[in-house]
């Protein structure tokens, strides 16, 4: 039996530059009091992730822990969907260059 359920967040990875810790964009929508309308908006998150695993644009799910820093109250659970970098389409593009020849 699981001791308590922590809050969870599925969102993208906006920076990796910080030694074991991931910046992850929260994106949803609320309703404008103003114009009554439902409206965009982001939240950044910073969590921790212990294998330096997580790349720019991947979409990953992150939980609430106890605070590890000033800044991080998260941690890596999942990756979910990799993103495909520029150097890996080039590398498939090269392949397939090779292949037709």
């Amino acid at each position: 039996m699981e001791r308590n359920t922590r809050t969870t967040f599925k969102g993208t990875v906006i920076s990796v530059k910080m030694n074991k810790t991931i910046v992850v964009e929260v994106a949803t929508k609320r309703n404008d009091p103003l114009y009554a309308k439902r409206v965009k908006y982001a939240k950044k998150y910073y969590a921790h992730d212990e294998n330096n695993e997580a790349g720019l644009g991947d979409v990953v799910t992150i939980a609430a822990c106890r605070p590890l820093s000033k800044l991080k109250r998260f941690r890596l659970v999942s990756i979910d969907e990799k993103a495909i970098t520029a150097n890996v389409a080039a590398d498939e593009a090269a392949l397939e260059a090779k292949e037709g020849e």
